[in-house]
């Protein structure tokens, strides 16, 4: 076996293991990276701006999400169909297909994304840490995976990405399968819980370096960086 890091374009592997702990075996399968998964490896290419999860415009909802659930997107734009991901700002795209099986369409759905949906790509969200307080105990996490709690804040539903400093409400939903719900748990966070946000870290600007992997599973183009290629064995 070997890293996926490794492998040369024009390949095709199978997934045998994923090394490094829960959290890089959750990320990878957002991507749908997974043991027994058969990859064709595109290229290897330079990290892009593409990088970090994005803000859509639904509708006329503005939400976050994910850079690894925006890469299972597809949608159609100027009768091209291609991740929703590969889109620039301000590009607008309907929705033509949801990779991941029902249970990923059902988390989508709670966003409002779903089949023959309108998206408009509005930018790509910094690179931020977002800190809150919950019953008492500080917590962080990063912007995309905030995007997947919805609080109730004037009678309206929104995600916490969107709370101001200072400003309290209460966790209405956790939009993700069992290991999300778990992990959030373990931090005190579960619907019901009063979250406040307390601040969101930029870190310092630095050019980011590096390659990624593009390869395709099926009809799915998926980018995963060196770093978690390397965690990932194939043969």
């Amino acid at each position: 076996m070997k890293s996926l890091k490794d492998v040369e374009p024009e390949a095709t592997v199978v997934v045998k293991d994923i090394t490094g702990g829960l959290d890089i075996k959750e990320h990878l399968e957002e991507l749908g990276v997974k043991e027994g998964v058969e990859l064709d490896v595109v290229a290897t290419e330079p990290v892009h701006v593409h990088w970090g999860p994005i803000s859509l415009a639904v509708g006329d909802q503005e939400m976050i999400i994910a850079r690894g659930w925006a890469d299972k997107i597809y949608v159609e734009k100027e009768g091209e169909v291609l991740p929703l991901l590969r889109l620039e700002e301000g590009d607008r795209g309907t929705v033509r297909s949801i990779e991941g099986g029902k249970d990923f369409e059902g988390f989508l759905s709670g966003y409002g994304i779903v089949k023959a949906s309108d998206l408009t790509f509005l930018r790509h969200v910094p690179d931020r840490t977002v800190v809150f307080a919950v019953e008492g105990a500080e917590i962080k996490m990063g912007e995309g995976q905030a995007s997947k709690v919805f609080v109730i804040k004037d009678g309206k539903s929104i995600q916490i990405n969107y709370l101001k400093e200072g400003e309290k409400a209460e966790v209405e939903k956790i939009v993700g399968g069992t290991h999300i719900k778990e992990k959030f748990g373990e931090l005190g966070l579960k619907e019901g819980s009063e979250i406040t946000l307390i601040r969101k870290e930029t870190p310092a600007p630095t050019p980011r370096r590096g390659t990624y992997i593009l390869a395709k599973m099926g009809e799915q183009l998926i980018t995963i960086g060196h770093g978690l290629a390397e965690k990932v064995l194939v043969e």
